[in-house]
């Protein structure tokens, strides 16, 4: 009876949330006196998962999985747990998880705890810490269903190596027809992605035009950091969609979060608010973004961040 553990992938390399959710299923997995088992889909190193802690997992090799469908990806999922009679199982709290994890709820008749923060404050009653009220306070809650769905929020547990020797199997279950096709995907060109970034740089209307956004893309080069924006510009054509972060775009859970000329709408901030720290740069000291930041800095933003890109690069060539 191990504790499964979904692992996403792109084009076959994990992501950052793979290791991430694995880590945290050997934190749960030690507690329960138990082992961890992983399902993955198409990835060229399934072993690699051994490094945080994974002693097996089922790799699931089939081209009509190579684009997440999330109805097929459950029954799929369903079908691993079966097998393993797992009664605990981990994913993370991505978008496609959020949109997987009900319809694997649903299957499984499993209680579902999202934006989990932390391993179990017991696992006998089973009782996990988790965000509620848009990031704003913790609840502890108990879940008393006979198998247990935890989304655990990205970010929150970090990276934890613990070398075991994965055993790897080939897992091919009856894959169910999906009534969505999908015709094409697009894909953010960032070095880094949102979701697994550590560093988010975020920009608003107060660059006054796209025109303006290299020195937002050459300060998150500097940081190793992902681009992002504001609905307003997104709505706009200045950045593409798949930067728009916020409570209607994508929900962003950075170690840090710098937002440059974005005033701090509530549906942004309740988008950011999971973010460990949150720095902004504004012109204007009135700026609801000022209240929900670890730190602020009232100024022109063509006069700030061109003197911190300095001032980075400078610190960086001297490590």
């Amino acid at each position: 009876m191990s504790v499964l553990v979904y692992t996403e992938s792109e084009q076959g390399k994990f992501k950052k949330i793979a290791f991430e959710v694995s880590s945290y299923a050997k934190a749960v997995a030690d507690a329960m006196g138990t082992s961890v088992t992983a399902i993955s889909f198409n990835a060229d190193d399934p072993s690699a998962l051994g490094t945080y802690g994974v002693n097996k997992v089922l790799n699931v090799k089939n081209d009509a999985l190579k684009t997440f469908n999330a109805s097929v990806y459950a029954d799929v999922i369903k079908e691993a747990a079966q097998q393993e009679d797992s009664k605990v199982i981990v994913m993370s709290s991505s978008a496609n998880d959020k949109y997987l994890a009900p319809l694997l709820a649903v299957d499984l008749n499993a209680g579902y705890a999202s934006n989990v923060v932390e391993t179990p404050v017991s696992t006998a009653p089973f009782q996990v810490k988790r965000n509620a009220f848009t990031n704003k306070a913790f609840e502890i809650l108990e879940l008393k269903t006979d198998v247990k769905l935890i989304g655990v929020s990205n970010n929150s547990f970090g990276l934890h190596e613990n070398n075991t020797d994965a055993k790897v199997e080939d897992f091919s279950p009856e894959i169910p027809e999906s009534g969505i096709k999908v015709e094409s995907v697009d894909k953010a060109t960032d070095k880094v992605t949102i979701a697994d970034a550590d560093i988010v740089v975020s920009a608003g209307r107060g660059l006054k035009g796209p025109e303006n956004w290299g020195m937002i893309e050459e300060l998150a080069d500097v940081l190793g950091a992902a681009t992002a924006c504001s609905k307003p510009v997104s709505d706009l054509g200045w950045r593409p969609h798949s930067e728009h972060v916020g409570q209607t775009g994508k929900p962003v859970a950075a170690n840090l979060y710098i937002a440059v000329g974005i005033s701090g709408a509530i549906q942004h901030l309740a988008g950011i608010n999971a973010s460990k720290y949150k720095v902004v740069i504004n012109n204007d000291p009135e700026a609801p973004f000022f209240k929900a930041a670890d730190y602020g800095v009232v100024g022109d933003a063509f006069e700030v961040v061109p003197q911190l890109i300095e001032k980075l690069k400078a610190f960086k060539a001297q490590q």
